[in-house]
């Protein structure tokens, strides 16, 4: 069975560990970025089956480099799910906008995080 690659794009160190090892357990490949743009590079390089994409990121925000991965052709097919502490009704509005394919708010268990992955991808069985 293949393995799923996640981008994480987080720019918290902490976070980005906790979510590393996190998904790690549940058995995704990680690939990290800590900025917008290293995220976007990333994305188009690496081409991940799933981006978690923090939505407050120096050099780039996670809006921005959504809605670049989502116009470039070689990534715009490769489903974002927003993760961040912005959780008011617009902030998922601007997410679902600028291209992200789901949210999910922090905090977050990575039971609730694992089914949000699961349904982007659409292998419930995973």
């Amino acid at each position: 069975m293949k393995t799923t690659r996640v981008l994480v794009a987080e720019d918290n160190q902490d976070m980005l560990d906790v979510l590393s090892r996190g998904l790690q357990r549940l058995h995704y490949e990680i690939i990290t970025a800590n900025d917008g743009i290293k995220a976007v590079q990333l994305a188009s390089s690496e081409i991940p089956d799933l981006i978690i994409m923090d939505l407050v990121m120096p050099k780039l925000d996670g809006l921005e480099a959504a809605s670049k991965i989502k116009s470039n052709p070689k990534t715009r097919t490769v489903p974002i799910l927003a993760v961040t502490a912005k959780a008011e009704s617009s902030d998922r509005r601007k997410c679902l906008q600028s291209g992200c394919d789901a949210y999910i708010a922090k905090p977050f268990t990575f039971e609730k995080l694992d089914t949000a992955i699961k349904k982007l991808l659409k292998d419930p069985a995973r």
